[in-house]
């Protein structure tokens, strides 16, 4: 087969885009340019790599495996590269970090102080639901990923980053809002405001409730913190989020003193088992943890 390693960049931004000509602009070539290396590397192959149905690139197997085979190569070429400038003493490359959605109300904080130490390095900073983030971490697409439930079915390297507590939120003005204690009992009559299934926060706040004989009332699910602390200080019901959610200040709202809250979830750094992190994933997982540390001790 002769395929070039810029060919290979090439399919791999096929891959990651679904398009020919978002592949090219990552590539910085032509759309024709881009289309007739990519027939060549299919004929060097030898069997169809992919298919454009409606306008969107669809893989074969071929061209899947071929796929996880360019970045594998990929990656191995990138930390090659950080090793290079290492011993140069320089500290130039590429960092990517998938994180759920509820992670993106502290993780851009701690991310501050290392881009100012490290001002050449770019960052990509995916925010996605859990049920995306995992899809890339399947994939092996970045280097680092924040979750607050990792999936058990694959085996990951797995490492406590910092408390994530759930707690009851309400409006301001809620009837028990002054309570200095409170039982789910007397929420029994509120409807409960609560993030899609699939989530985290919803996965660990089922689990809770089911563990204490807790069935809310009624049910309204939402997919976005914003959404619900919007409604529920607008008074449709209470819910059950992140303390990381609300932020230093959360005029509106009010954590509710719940007997058996908050529920004791935490945050997750994870990556494959067997992966090697790369020279500036390795720099960045220390940070991170050294600054999640700090910060929670500031708090």
């Amino acid at each position: 087969m002769q395929i070039t390693f810029r060919q290979l960049r090439l399919f791999l931004a096929l891959a990651e885009t679904g398009s020919v000509s978002a592949a090219a602009r990552v590539m910085h070539v032509t759309q024709p340019t881009a289309s007739m290396q990519l027939r060549e590397v299919s004929q060097s192959i030898g069997l169809p790599l992919y298919e454009v149905i409606s306008r969107r690139v669809h893989l074969t197997e071929a061209g899947h495996a071929l796929a996880r085979t360019a970045r594998a190569i990929a990656g191995e070429w990138d930390a090659f590269e950080q090793r290079i400038s290492g011993a140069k003493g320089l500290t130039s490359g590429r960092l990517k970090v998938a994180v759920v959605s509820t992670a993106k109300y502290f993780v851009p904080r701690l991310l501050g102080s290392f881009c100012k130490l490290h001002p050449q390095i770019d960052i990509s900073l995916e925010v996605l639901n859990r049920d995306h983030v995992i899809a890339r971490l399947r994939s092996n697409l970045d280097d680092l990923y924040v979750m607050s439930m990792p999936p058990p079915d694959l085996p990951l390297e797995d490492h406590i980053l910092m408390p994530n507590p759930l707690v009851v939120i309400a409006p301001a003005g809620h009837r028990l809002a002054a309570r200095k204690r409170v039982t789910l009992a007397q929420l029994q009559a509120e409807r409960f405001i609560l993030r899609e299934k699939g989530s985290g926060t919803r996965m660990a706040t089922d689990a809770h409730l089911r563990e204490l004989g807790f069935v809310p009332g009624a049910v309204l699910e939402l997919g976005s913190n914003e959404a619900i602390k919007e409604s529920v200080e607008g008074q449709l019901g209470v819910s059950i989020v992140s303390r990381h959610a609300l932020g230093p200040h959360h005029e509106g709202l009010a954590v509710l003193p719940v007997q058996g809250f908050p529920i004791q979830s935490k945050w997750h750094l994870v990556w494959p088992k067997g992966k090697q992190l790369s020279p500036i994933a390795e720099v960045f997982r220390r940070h991170l943890v050294e600054e999640a540390q700090g910060w929670m001790g500031g708090r």
